[in-house]
């Protein structure tokens, strides 16, 4: 923790922008508190918190998580004993709202009203969209840092633990476009916009020319394409940048990443994500007009050259080819275009012919393990999925599989890649009973974003 702190997170941001080289960590998880401005400060942690001292109480920009809201709560409490008057939720992911519970009880404990919760009017949906779904959403979770898909493993439906807890605070106030509110002599507007969700908001103080980002900056590649979460919005996500840029954003408070301060720092920054993401967009849908599958197009689409090493545009948690998938799955349904995939026959049955064909699971293990030695890994992998699609209980087609995957692994960039292929390694590490990989994997992938 301590090396992180070794400069002001403005500081970074100014060198890492104004050099374009990466500096890391950019996602810093300190849970300490750094004055921005003599009224505004940060914790960083996972989410960040903004605080703004209006001299009659303080109003907050995301609540962190569930687990890192005490620590949250604690470092403010070291800045400042105001009350906490209002407290903005930028959308309703539990990494922004989980710490709320932390808050309301810091007001209780100090005898301060209790804050005011302010958020889109889709946060509260959601909310219930977590609570139908929390088996899967706490499965998914789980395989996203590379953890084993099997629910049995994870105690989850029943009374077992809540993705969304129930001390989570839902909001007081809600908007549809737009709204604004004023605490002391600080006035702040609340926009929605969709990106990585639909229930996304962004602040604005227009006085000071500052905006406070959510998750619409967060310094990776955006988190628009997502491929076991709801729909993303790429589209919406480059029209919310060049909204920001239009207004005169000077200064750029995320909830991930640094600060973003000088007006053109704020340019380069949200310039480059609006232009990735419409590139990224307009390509896809140009050749969906075109006809093209959607093989063909995550294999032709491509970030363009120039912004291809940004260090905020990193495909370190999301990347594009995940994007791509979800401007098609919008405009073009679930369907890939393979007319056998409409109504398929069952992946074991489709295996099982393969291995009939092949002569035997050794022939596709051995095929597998030589793609992998060529440099093949993503054709290795159809392979041992097929082998063990065909036979379950073959111990070698297991044992390749989970060698096949921890080696795709170690080739990919992103969280998402790692953590699904992780977790399937580790699900036939399971099937041989050898999960030694253990819940080290989550913490190592966490700890590679900073």
């Amino acid at each position: 923790m301590s090396g992180q702190r070794s400069m002001h997170p403005v500081d970074v941001a100014n060198r890492v922008i104004d050099s374009g080289m990466a500096e890391s960590p950019h996602n810093r998880v300190t849970h300490e508190l750094s004055v921005i401005e003599d009224d505004v400060a940060v914790i960083e942690s996972f989410s960040h918190c903004w605080v703004v001292d209006t001299g009659e109480g303080l109003v907050c920009w995301d609540a962190s998580g569930v687990q890192s809201g005490p620590t949250v709560v604690a470092a403010l409490r070291q800045w400042t004993d105001r009350p906490v008057h209002s407290l903005v939720y930028t959308h309703g992911h539990v990494d922004h709202v989980g710490g709320s519970g932390a808050f309301v009880a810091d007001a209780q404990g100090r005898g301060d009203p209790r804050p005011r919760f302010l958020a889109h009017e889709a946060v509260p949906a959601r909310f219930e969209r977590y609570r139908a779904t929390n088996g899967w959403n706490l499965a998914i979770n789980r395989r996203q840092f590379g953890g084993i898909r099997n629910p049995a493993k994870l105690g989850i439906g029943g009374d077992g633990p809540r993705f969304l807890t129930d001390d989570v605070a839902e909001p007081d106030e809600t908007f549809r476009d737009h709204m604004s509110f004023t605490v002391g002599d600080r006035t702040f507007e609340l926009r929605h916009a969709r990106g990585e969700t639909d229930d996304h908001a962004w602040g604005w103080d227009a006085e000071r020319r500052t905006a406070w980002t959510g998750d619409f900056t967060s310094w990776v590649f955006p988190n628009a394409g997502n491929p076991q979460k709801v729909q993303r919005y790429p589209i919406e996500w480059a029209a919310a940048m060049r909204d920001m840029l239009a207004v005169g954003v000077e200064r750029v408070y995320p909830a991930h990443g640094l600060p973003i301060v000088g007006r053109q720092r704020v340019e380069i920054v949200l310039g480059d994500i609006a232009e990735a993401l419409e590139h990224l967009t307009g390509r896809t849908l140009d050749l969906m007009n075109e006809g093209a599958s959607i093989d063909e197009i995550i294999h032709t689409v491509r970030v363009p050259d120039h912004l291809a090493d940004r260090p905020w545009l990193a495909p370190q948690y999301d990347e594009p080819e995940f994007v791509v998938r979800n401007v098609y799955r919008q405009f073009g349904g679930w369907w890939d275009g393979n007319a056998a995939n409409l109504k398929p026959a069952p992946e074991a049955a489709v295996a099982a012919e393969v291995v009939g064909l092949a002569g035997s699971v050794e022939a596709l293990v051995d095929r597998a393990q030589a793609l992998v030695e060529a440099g093949d890994v993503r054709l290795a992998c159809h392979l041992v999925e097929m082998a063990v699609a065909a036979e379950p209980e073959h111990e070698g087609a297991q044992r390749a599989r989970a060698d096949v995957y921890w080696h795709r692994r170690a080739a990919e960039r992103s969280l998402m890649s790692k953590g699904v292929y992780a977790a399937a390694a580790r699900e036939s590490e399971d099937a041989l009973g050898e999960d030694a990989a253990g819940d080290s994997i989550a913490a190592s992938i966490r700890g590679s974003l900073g």
